[in-house]
This record gives structure tokens, C-alpha cells and sequence, in this order.
């Protein structure tokens, strides 16, 4: 268990590193079995956005926090709150977790909110 978990970290870590030279906003993701979050930070370290489904909003309408269909919520919702903070490109962090499932689902949702990455 702890090689997987430090395998995760350092493709984060590569994943930021890219995404630091680029120099602008990132969409960055977090997963656990129960919840799924999001953030939109700036590229000084600012969270500009942020979503999940710990939020009472958004657990009035699911049953469970950790499948596919929260997962979606959650990146429609981070959509909207980026789209009302300004910010509309976006480059996805998906914090070393592997693009299937609810990171891409959460994405999907992302995009036809009306984010580009």
C-alpha cells in the first residue's frame, strides 16, 4: 500500500511541476472513497473556486459522495463558481489519480460547464 500511495505522489508532484511552468490556473482534483473534491487555484497558490460533496448543497441531491454521479456535480458546480470568479481556461490537475471513472467524469462535467483545458 505505501509504494502505490508514494507512486501517486510523485506523479502529483510531476504532474504541478509541469503545470507551474506553464503559469496559469489549475483545476486541481482530490478523491477518497466517500467524497470528491475540487479546486480552481491561481497561479500565486490561491483557491480562486472550490466544490465537493461535502458541501450541504450538493448532498441534498446525491446519495452517496464517492460514484460517478457525484462526481459529475461536482465538476458542473466547480464550472460555475470558476465561470463567476473569471476564470475559463484551466489546466487539470488530477492530483496522480488515473484519468477514468470519477476524475473523468468530474472533467467531462467540468468542460460543458464551460471550462477549457
Amino acid at each position: 500500500m505505501k509504494e502505490k500511495v508514494t507512486a501517486r505522489k510523485r506523479r502529483a508532484f510531476r504532474i504541478r511541476k509541469r503545470i507551474a511552468v506553464l503559469g496559469g490556473q489549475r483545476l486541481c482534483i482530490h478523491r477518497t472513497p466517500r467524497h470528491m473534491y475540487a479546486q480552481v487555484i491561481g497561479p500565486d497558490s490561491r483557491v480562486v473556486a472550490s466544490a465537493s460533496t461535502v458541501e450541504v448543497e450538493v448532498r441534498k441531491d446525491l446519495k452517496s459522495g464517492g460514484n460517478v454521479d457525484a462526481a459529475r456535480l461536482v465538476g458542473r458546480r466547480i464550472a460555475e463558481k470558476a465561470k463567476a470568479a473569471g476564470v475559463v481556461k484551466v489546466a487539470f490537475d488530477r492530483s496522480g489519480f488515473r484519468y477514468h471513472g470519477r476524475v473523468k467524469a468530474l472533467a467531462d462535467a467540468a468542460r460543458e460547464g464551460g471550462l477549457e483545458f
